[in-house]
C-alpha cells in the first residue's frame, strides 16, 4: 500500500485517500490527474472499500480509457476478484452502448442494433430529405443534423421541442421522420446512445436501482467537458445526490473548458458542487510539465477570467528560459522565422517530434506548411488533413484543373455534381459509356449524350466553359476568387451550419495563389492559363511531399483545440492578433472571449521547455492584406517573463509593448479615403494616387492610397460598387483609364 501512495504529492495523496463521499478535484494542466484517478481506483480496491465490479469510470476518449486500464493492470495485484477486468471504464458512448446491449428490449432496440457515426448520420439525413422531396437548399442536411443532435443533447424528443415558427416546426417534423427512419433501420447515432440510456434509466426503476446499487463509486475524467445530458446521466446513476447514492469523484479543470461549441457546459462544475453539497474541493496545482516562466504567464492570462473556481500552477523545476516573442511584418515573414527557429532547435539536438506549431484556425496551416515544404522539413498535421488535402480545397482545385485542362476526368468526376446540380449515377454511367464509344474524355463526350442526361451535363460543361472564358485575363489570385464564387462552392459552404472553417480554407486558397505569384517573380509563359497550370503543379507537389510516414520524426502542426492533452518540448503559437486569436466572433461576446482566453491558457501550458509567441503586422485574409493589432493576451503577460526577439522596421506605432492593444472594430481595416484625392508622386508603371484605372474584374476605379516599392508596391483602389481593395501592382495589371 505504501508503494502505491509513495509517488504522490500532498494534494494528490489527499485526493486519492478521501473518505467515500462526493469530491471535486480541480486538476491544473500537467498536475497528474490521470495518476490521481487511477491511483484512487487502485486504493479503493486494495483497501477493500470497493470491488472492481462496483466501479464506473468515465473518460472522453478511448485512448484515455485504455491508458487507465493499462495503469490499473500494473497497479493491482493479480488476484481473483481484484483485477481491472470487472470495472466499467470507458467513454460515455462506449458505456451507454454496453448498457443498451444488455437491456435492448427494455430500451426498445433489437439485439443487433447498429451504431452510425457522424458521416453515416449525415448520409441518412440526405436520404431522408430526398425520399420526402424536401428542398435541401432550404433545409441543408448539415444544419438539420446539427439541429437534431442539439435537441437530443438537450434531452428533447420531437414532441417536446418548442417551435415558435413554421421553419422550426418543419425541422421538428423532419426530426420525427428521422427518428422513424432510424427505428425502422435499427440504427442508433451517437447522441441517441446517451439519450436512450438516460430515458431507460429514468423510466425503468428496477434497472436504475440495479445500477445504482452496483456502482458505488463513479469517477469522471475531464468533467469540465460534460454537456447537460451527460451530467444528468451521471446524476441519475449517482442517485441524484441523495443519501445512500454512489460517490461521485469528478476530476476537471474549468480553466481548460474549450468545447462550448460542442455543447460542453462549464457550469456543470458549479452545479455539481452545489447540488451534491460537495465539501471536498481539492486543487492540484503542482505542475510536472513546464518551467516557471511558462506557468507564470499562463496564470497571469487566465486570472483575467471571471467566475473561476481558482487555482495557481507552480513548479519545482525553476524559472527556465523566458518566453520568446516575435513581431513579424507579414504572415509569410512570421512563418519563415518559425521554420528557421525549428531548424535551429533541431541542430541543437531537439527531436522534430517534440516541436509543435499551434494555430487558432485550420486555414493558418497553409503558410506554415509551405515554409516547411520549402525548407525540406517533414511534418505531420495532427487531428486533421494537410491544407491541400482538405475536401473543400480539393473541390476548388478540381474546378481550377478543369479550367487548365477540361479533359481531366478525375477533376470532372469530383465536381460534376458538387455542389449538387441534379446529375445522378445513371447520367454519369451513360456518359462513361459514351466516352468509351467515342474514345474521348468525359468532358468531350457530353455532346454525344441525348435526353435528360445530355441536358443536365451540358449545363455543367457550359459552367466550365464560362469559367475558362471569364478568367482568361485575370491575375491568378483573382481567377481563384472568381472560381470560388461562380462554381457555387462559397454559397454551398456558407449554407452549412458549421461551414465557416471550410470558407476560411477556401479564402486561404486565394492567399496561396497570391504568394505563389509573388514567389514566382516572373509572369511565366504567355500561353492561356499557363500560370494556373504552374500553380496546380505546385499544389500537387506540396500535397504529395514531406508528410511524414507513420512513426517517423516530424514537426507537429495542429490547432490549439487539437493540442489539448498533449505536451511538447518546444511550442510555437502563431497568429496572435486581435480578430484571429482571440477570434473575431468572440470579441463582442464576454463568454466567448473567456473561452478564447482558456484556449490561450491551453496553448501556453502545452510547452515543457520553450514557448514562442508570434504575430504579424499584416496578414493575407480573404485574398486581401489586413492590418491587425496584436492580441490582447500580450497585455496580460508580465514583462519579466518575456524576451522580445525582433521589432521590425516599417510601420510605426500601435505595436509597441506599452501601446494600447484592445480590439476596436473601427481600427481593423484601412478606412476608405476621399473618392478623388489630389495627384501625387508617380508609382510603379507611371501610375499616380488619384488616377483613374481599369481592372479586368473590378472595372474602373481610382487609386486612393499607395505603399511599398518595387515588387512589394501596393495600391488601394476604390472601385465604387466593387468596394475598396488593396492590390499588388506586380499582379493586378492596372491600366490608366
Amino acid at each position: 500500500m505504501s508503494d502505491l501512495l509513495a509517488h504522490l504529492n500532498p494534494e494528490q495523496f489527499q485526493a486519492v485517500t478521501l473518505p467515500p463521499r462526493h469530491a471535486l478535484i480541480l486538476a491544473g494542466a500537467g498536475s497528474g490527474k490521470t495518476r490521481v484517478l487511477t491511483t484512487r481506483i487502485a486504493w479503493l480496491i486494495q483497501t477493500g472499500q470497493a470491488e472492481p465490479q462496483g466501479i464506473l469510470a468515465v473518460t472522453f476518449t478511448n485512448k484515455a480509457a485504455k491508458e487507465m486500464l493499462a495503469r490499473l493492470g500494473a497497479m493491482l495485484p493479480v488476484a481473483p476478484g481484484r483485477s481491472a477486468r470487472g470495472m466499467w471504464i470507458g467513454t460515455f458512448h462506449g458505456l451507454c452502448n454496453r448498457l443498451l446491449r444488455a437491456h435492448h428490449r427494455d430500451a426498445g432496440l433489437p439485439q443487433l442494433f447498429q451504431i452510425i457515426d457522424s458521416a453515416d448520420q449525415l448520409a441518412a439525413i440526405k436520404r431522408l430529405l430526398k425520399a420526402l422531396n424536401v428542398d435541401d437548399q432550404k433545409f441543408p442536411p448539415r444544419e438539420l443534423q446539427h439541429f437534431i443532435n442539439g435537441q437530443k443533447e438537450a434531452g428533447l424528443r420531437p414532441h417536446a421541442v418548442q417551435a415558435w415558427d413554421d421553419f422550426t416546426r418543419r425541422r421538428v417534423e423532419l426530426y420525427a421522420e428521422y427518428e422513424t427512419q432510424c427505428n425502422r433501420e435499427s440504427v442508433v447515432d451517437f447522441p441517441e446512445l446517451l439519450l436512450r440510456t438516460y430515458e431507460l434509466l429514468e423510466r425503468n426503476e428496477p434497472i436504475r436501482r440495479h445500477y445504482q446499487q452496483r456502482f458505488r463509486h463513479i469517477l469522471v475524467d475531464e468533467f469540465q467537458d460534460t454537456n447537460r445530458l451527460q451530467y444528468r446521466w451521471l446524476k441519475l446513476l449517482a442517485g441524484e445526490g441523495r443519501e445512500g447514492g454512489a460517490c461521485l469523484f469528478c476530476v476537471g479543470d474549468d480553466d481548460q473548458s474549450i468545447y462550448r461549441f460542442r455543447g460542453a457546459e462549464i457550469g456543470n462544475m458549479r452545479d455539481f458542487e452545489r447540488e451534491f453539497r460537495v465539501t471536498d474541493v481539492i486543487r492540484l496545482e503542482q505542475n510536472y510539465r513546464s518551467f516557471g516562466n511558462i506557468l507564470d504567464a499562463a496564470n497571469a492570462i487566465i486570472r483575467n477570467n471571471s467566475g473561476r473556481l481558482g487555482k495557481n500552477l507552480w513548479t519545482e523545476r525553476g524559472a527556465g528560459e523566458p518566453i520568446r516573442v516575435y513581431e513579424a511584418l507579414t504572415d509569410g515573414d512570421e512563418a519563415r522565422w518559425i521554420v528557421e527557429e525549428v531548424q535551429a532547435l533541431v541542430r541543437d539536438g531537439m527531436s522534430r517530434s517534440d516541436i509543435a506549431l499551434l494555430y487558432r484556425s485550420n486555414a493558418q496551416s497553409r503558410v506554415l506548411e509551405h515554409q516547411l515544404f520549402s525548407a525540406g522539413i517533414a511534418y505531420r498535421v495532427y487531428g486533421g488533413l494537410r491544407f491541400f488535402e482538405r475536401q473543400e480545397v480539393k473541390h476548388a482545385l478540381a474546378y481550377l484543373r478543369l479550367i487548365a485542362n477540361p479533359d481531366d476526368d478525375t477533376a470532372f468526376n469530383r465536381v460534376v455534381n458538387f455542389p449538387t446540380r441534379g446529375i445522378g449515377a445513371r447520367s454519369l454511367e451513360a456518359l462513361q459509356d459514351a466516352a468509351r464509344t467515342w474514345n474521348g474524355s468525359l468532358y468531350a463526350s457530353v455532346p454525344h449524350l441525348a435526353g435528360k442526361p445530355g441536358t443536365v451535363l451540358a449545363q455543367f460543361v457550359r459552367l466550365v466553359e464560362d469559367l475558362r472564358r471569364d478568367t482568361r485575363a485575370l491575375p491568378l489570385p483573382e481567377l481563384v476568387d472568381h472560381v470560388l464564387d461562380a462554381s457555387g462552392l462559397r454559397a454551398h459552404y456558407r449554407a452549412e451550419k458549421e461551414g465557416q472553417e471550410r470558407l476560411e480554407n477556401l479564402d486561404e486558397m486565394i492567399n496561396a495563389a497570391a504568394n505563389f505569384v509573388a514567389e514566382a517573380g516572373a509572369e511565366g509563359s504567355a500561353a492561356e492559363h499557363a500560370q494556373l497550370a504552374d500553380f496546380l503543379a505546385h499544389a500537387s507537389l506540396e500535397a504529395g511531399e514531406h508528410q511524414a510516414d507513420a512513426g517517423a520524426e516530424a514537426v507537429q502542426l495542429m490547432t490549439v483545440h487539437s493540442a489539448k492533452g498533449l505536451e511538447f518540448d518546444a511550442v510555437f503559437v502563431s497568429g496572435l492578433e486581435e480578430g484571429l486569436f482571440p477570434h473575431e466572433n468572440s470579441i463582442t461576446d464576454p463568454e466567448g472571449l473567456e473561452e478564447e482566453r482558456r484556449l490561450m491558457y491551453v496553448a501556453v501550458t502545452r510547452a515543457r521547455e520553450r514557448l514562442y509567441l508570434s504575430f504579424a503586422q499584416s496578414r493575407m485574409l480573404h485574398g486581401q492584406t489586413r492590418y491587425n493589432l496584436r492580441s490582447r493576451f500580450f497585455e496580460e503577460i508580465p514583462e519579466q517573463h518575456v524576451k522580445w526577439l525582433a521589432q521590425p522596421r516599417g510601420r510605426s506605432g500601435g505595436f509597441g509593448f506599452g501601446e494600447p492593444r484592445y480590439f476596436e472594430p473601427s481600427r481593423r481595416s484601412v478606412p476608405a479615403p476621399p473618392p478623388r484625392p489630389a495627384p501625387s508622386r508617380p508609382l510603379e508603371g507611371g501610375l499616380r494616387v488619384g488616377q483613374l484605372v481599369n481592372h479586368a474584374k473590378f472595372g474602373q476605379g481610382v487609386i486612393v492610397a499607395a505603399e511599398g516599392g518595387g515588387a512589394d508596391a501596393r495600391v488601394q483602389v476604390n472601385f465604387g460598387s466593387a468596394g475598396v481593395k488593396w492590390l499588388s501592382l506586380a499582379v493586378a495589371k492596372l491600366t490608366p483609364a
